[in-house]
């Protein structure tokens, strides 16, 4: 009973790295060339030439592993007008309504933020930069693969729905792509696999 306990959790983790860490499998020479004309479709939506491009080389380049966001934003002024009503609306609650979905679509492919926080202060050391613009905020975002990230954009249709709410309520942004290479906590793969070896050994303790 003991060992079928334990047996039990170790499925359950296993399952769920499958998911949270994917198949790791690179994108194929079709899958670039196939989201490469979605995004040449997707330039009136707000995407450049000069992006379109970058996603290419992006993708062509894809080893399967995970990689973090880093996301910059400025807002614009509040209020702004709300794309659909027309109606005052403070910048960040109008971003809210582009995260908030695409958010949960993330989550069900094993992405989430790592962190979101709210500018305090102006460059503290930048080396030949551009001025500061006065970055509101900054997020760092984890996302399975790069799949992940290309399916969950451009090349979904329903994407468009929600990117007009992102354009409207920011005045800059940018963001990069980085794989870690250190790190302080390791992941959800660490707390999952305490949390469920804890758990099973109090309840083996309570059948014994």
């Amino acid at each position: 009973m003991m060992i079928a306990l334990w047996v039990v959790a170790l499925v359950a983790y296993l399952a769920f790295r499958l998911w949270y860490d994917g198949l790791k499998k690179p994108l194929t020479p079709d899958e670039v060339a196939h989201f490469s004309a979605v995004f040449q479709d997707s330039v009136e939506h707000g995407l450049s030439t000069g992006e379109v491009a970058t996603f290419r080389r992006f993708m062509e380049e894809d080893d399967g592993k995970e990689f973090i966001m880093v996301n910059l934003v400025k807002f614009n002024p509040s209020p702004v007008k709300h794309p659909d009503t027309g109606q005052d609306i403070k910048a960040s609650a109008l971003l809210t309504e582009y995260t908030r979905p695409f958010m949960g679509k993330i989550l069900r492919r094993a992405g989430h933020p790592v962190i979101v926080g709210q500018g305090v202060g102006g460059y503290l050391d930048a080396w030949n930069t551009p001025e500061n613009p006065g970055w509101h905020m900054a997020g760092l975002v984890r996302y399975r693969s790069r799949r992940d990230v290309i399916v969950l954009s451009f090349a979904d249709p329903d994407f468009a729905l929600i990117h007009k709410y992102k354009i409207a309520a920011m005045q800059q942004t940018f963001a990069f792509p980085v794989q870690m290479r250190a790190a302080l906590y390791a992941s959800p793969r660490l707390t999952v696999g305490l949390f469920l070896a804890l758990g099973t050994a109090l309840l083996q303790l309570a059948l014994t």
